[in-house]
């Protein structure tokens, strides 16, 4: 019977569904994180009588046919890119991205990856770092003896010295975009990786073309939204629900065909 294996289908993907749910509502404050959501497909159908077939020499075809589906799949599970709240953190070293675009990170590896997430930090030598002391690219030092730190709207990074009149200039931030963002593959803590789906990174400066600007004290909060969340969970909890149900009654008739005598 079909409907035992095409129910089965609907419960793993409303369970999915529901993990997908989970991981959003779990990182509602993790800053930058961007929500998933699933999408799904139907399966293969089997046709018991096809569409279009003649029926007679005249020339008349079957206008409908016998198609009968083998239940749901999971095609993506797409990560939402829209604009998080800012929150005010009064840290000069908190950065919050308006608009589009990615802060550049060099991993130990030498390997590049790119994050929304600007609570940054400086290192031991003075370096602006991440939360994990990945280097923020191009690897700009902030001087020990630098008493205030600003960073610009376009990203040029200047601070104040000790003793000193003149703004040092430190150097410029640049941000990465991607012609399909949702195509960056996730490696945690925060951070994402170019792939084939995500296009090559395009480097700009904050504030040009295609880009957003930063906010200096400021940091990108996660863009879930937990009515939205909620409403999702319970549709795909009364809809794992039903599809227990049809696993129920296929396996009542089921148990009608062995009694019969």
């Amino acid at each position: 019977m079909r409907a035992l294996s095409v129910a089965a289908t609907g419960m793993m993907a409303q369970q999915l569904h529901v993990e997908v749910i989970s991981n959003n509502i779990a990182n509602m404050t993790t800053t930058g994180y961007k929500r998933r959501r699933p999408e799904f497909q139907d399966l293969l159908y089997q046709s018991q009588r096809r569409i279009g077939a003649a029926t007679g020499q005249d020339g008349s075809i079957v206008p409908a046919g016998v198609e009968l589906g083998l239940g749901v799949k999971t095609a993506a599970v797409y990560r939402v890119h829209g604009q998080g709240n800012l929150v005010n953190t009064e840290n000069s070293l908190d950065l919050a991205i308006q608009g589009d675009g990615f802060f550049v990170v060099e991993l130990p590896s030498g390997d590049t990856a790119y994050t929304r997430s600007g609570n940054f930090q400086l290192s031991p030598d003075g370096l602006i770092v991440t939360a994990d002391g990945y280097t923020v690219s191009p690897g700009i030092t902030v001087p020990g003896d630098a008493i205030e730190i600003s960073i610009s709207a376009e990203g040029q990074v200047t601070a104040k010295i000790e003793g000193q009149v003149e703004l040092a200039d430190l150097g410029q931030l640049d941000l990465a975009s991607f012609v399909n963002p949702a195509g960056l593959s996730a490696l945690g803590n925060n951070l994402l990786v170019e792939t084939e789906a995500s296009g090559t990174a395009v480097i700009g400066t904050p504030g040009s073309d295609g880009f957003g600007t930063l906010q200096q004290g400021f940091l990108e909060s996660s863009n879930v939204n937990p009515v939205q969340e909620i409403t999702a969970l319970i549709t795909a909890q009364r809809a794992y629900e039903m599809n227990s149900k049809v696993i129920s009654a296929a396996d009542q008739m089921l148990g009608t065909v062995t009694q019969m005598r």
